[in-house]
């Protein structure tokens, strides 16, 4: 086999195929799931304007990046491009451990350090561009075409709610994730591109929805938001089909 060649785990002789574990775990998806479901009613039960409800997926967002930088810093074993990276296979080089001796990255820790810091920096200020966003618009009274109505203790308390859940959802999955990654051998760059699929809902509803009015524009929010999550759920899971020898 070539070095940069991965195999399907599956062949003959694998304890148990890891695209047969992953996509037996649905787990995740359905907790994913209702997570935006309870998000959704709780909003239209509430009253919450579309800005309201942007918060608690502001948040998952946060929460999202936060684990995709841990997970890209805890793989051992990645590509990056056609390059492969295998921490267990640097460690065993003598000119490698003559780096870690002197304090210096690993090939490998080189990649995963910049793609995390790069990852960090971009995906960061496209979140703090949609707060200030959203505290202009509080502190306006308006979003378009739309009215803020002023917001209350209950409102913050479901914020809350809601909030956590995607928190406690994605906190398992990332676990799950981890150990997923162990066996397998994922893209680090497609997985640092992989959470840019959560900004699209707000950036396509700001775009559109808004002419559509509160209900149609909270539908179409709800709807988008709920498909991205199920595409990168897919995505992820078709990412760590593959994997190398040891």
């Amino acid at each position: 086999m070539r070095p940069n060649e991965q195999r399907i785990v599956g062949r003959s002789g694998d304890p148990a195929p890891l695209s047969g574990r992953i996509a037996a775990d649905n787990a995740s998806l359905w907790l994913l799931i209702l997570a935006n479901a309870a998000a959704l009613v709780i909003a239209w039960q509430q009253h919450w304007s579309l800005l309201m409800l942007f918060f608690p997926y502001w948040v998952q967002n946060i929460v999202i990046g936060w684990y995709s930088a841990r997970r890209m810093l805890a793989l051992k074993r990645f590509t990056s491009g056609t390059t492969y990276y295998d921490h267990v296979q640097e460690v065993a080089d003598p000119l490698i451990r003559k780096l870690i001796a002197r304090g210096l990255p690993t090939p490998e820790q080189f990649v995963k350090r910049n793609r995390v810091k790069f990852f960090a920096a971009h995906y960061g200020i496209f979140h703090v561009g949609y707060l200030m966003f959203m505290i202009f618009a509080i502190q306006h009274g308006n979003l378009s075409e739309i009215p803020v109505p002023p917001t209350t203790g209950v409102d913050v308390a479901w914020l809350a709610v809601s909030s956590l859940l995607f928190v406690l959802v994605h906190r398992a999955s990332f676990k799950r994730n981890l150990e997923h990654d162990r066996q397998g051998c994922p893209s680090i760059d497609a997985l640092m591109f992989l959470p840019y699929a959560r900004i699209a809902p707000m950036h396509i509803t700001l775009v559109f929805g808004l002419t559509l009015g509160y209900a149609g524009a909270v539908m179409m929010f709800g709807m988008l938001k709920t498909f991205a999550d199920v595409l990168m759920h897919w995505l992820e899971h078709r990412l760590l089909a593959t994997s190398r020898p040891a």
